[in-house]
């Protein structure tokens, strides 16, 4: 009989902390540790981001192994967030993890953290688990990223599409920031969109070839669009904040449905993901179920608690890893820049 491992892993590519103890498919504990400092900034100080996970890290794994009821010599493996993200921020859950494994004398498994958003998708919590088989398509929307992957019978991953510029996540932030709501703005436009008229203003999406994205045009459009209407009434924006904010996020959500509905046709798939933290979006949400049930593909979205950075998502990759005993030296360095192709 195969022993089911136990594996502790470390997110810190951003600015969550957290730690998550699996056994197996399964989550026993997942802590997240978020970081209000940046708020008053309007967007991740890296900085202060590195110096809050130093601060928080002992106590979350902590957390994480007295939830899980697990002792540190019950581990079987070490999973840290390897790439990509900041610098500073990776350091911080390397370092620890590779101390850890050291100190236990355990193996030590480096996850991509974009691979962890499709691969959360895998987590088993229930005897009823709505979990997806393979071959399986996954459009992943974050706040640096934007990727359309496709997950082989092999559990072995491969970009067929991302954006060539900004992320989706990105416009939301930026054009929040643009209409001066508070942060993080993509909630803020989510919840005033829902008052608003998505037909009201029109925002043209650019047309690529093949299955890449590009948000940069989009977000300048806004910018432009805005300076315009402005320099002619003073308070446009207050008294239209509802309907720019549905119509430009009813332009992104379409942008990449349309894409992710070609992708799926074109290459057979009948099983969609959604993934990554902008996937909380409500419109998003519908509009995406919506769009399956439309052409009677199945469609799956982690529980919300595994589509934001979390660790859990880092400990289902690493049991795949684990299981093809696909592990790194102590030597292991953080990379800012991490291909989902190349950590396969």
């Amino acid at each position: 009989m195969n022993h089911t491992p136990i594996i502790l892993s470390i997110e810190s590519s951003c600015d969550d902390t957290s730690a998550a103890v699996m056994s197996g498919k399964r989550v026993l504990s997942n802590v997240v540790a978020g970081q209000a400092i940046h708020e008053k900034f309007g967007g991740v100080v890296p900085e202060l981001a590195s110096r809050a996970h130093q601060s928080n890290i002992v106590p979350v794994v902590s957390e994480a192994l007295r939830q899980a009821g697990i002792k540190s010599t019950d581990l079987d493996a070490i999973a840290f967030t390897q790439g990509p993200g900041l610098m500073g921020s990776l350091h911080v859950g390397t370092a620890f993890a590779k101390s850890m494994a050291l100190t236990l004398a355990k193996p030590l498994i480096g996850v991509n953290h974009m691979e962890a958003h499709v691969m959360a998708h895998f987590i088993e919590n229930t005897s009823d688990s709505n979990v997806p088989g393979t071959p399986f398509l996954c459009l992943t929307v974050s706040g640096g990223h934007t990727q359309l992957v496709s997950v082989k019978e092999d559990y072995q991953l491969k970009i067929i599409g991302q954006t060539l510029d900004d992320a989706a996540g990105e416009a939301f932030d930026k054009s929040a920031k643009v209409l001066e709501l508070p942060y993080p703005g993509g909630p803020q436009v989510d919840k005033l969109a829902k008052m608003g008229d998505p037909k009201r203003f029109k925002f043209a999406a650019p047309q690529l070839n093949h299955y890449q994205f590009s948000f940069s045009g989009l977000k300048t459009s806004l910018l432009y669009f805005l300076q315009k209407e402005v320099a002619n009434d003073p308070d446009f924006i207050q008294k239209n904040m509802n309907d720019i904010c549905a119509s430009f996020q009813h332009t992104i959500i379409s942008y990449l449905l349309k894409v992710t509905e070609k992708a799926a046709a074109e290459n057979g798939f009948s099983q969609i993901g959604l993934a990554g933290g902008v996937s909380a979006n409500s419109e998003l949400r519908m509009r995406f179920q919506e769009m399956c049930e439309k052409n009677k593909w199945r469609s799956f979205i982690p529980p919300f608690e595994y589509c934001t950075d979390n660790a859990a998502m880092i400990g289902i990759s690493a049991f795949y890893k684990w299981e093809r005993k696909d592990f790194l030296p102590l030597n292991a360095a953080p990379l800012t820049r991490l291909n989902i192709d190349l950590s396969n």
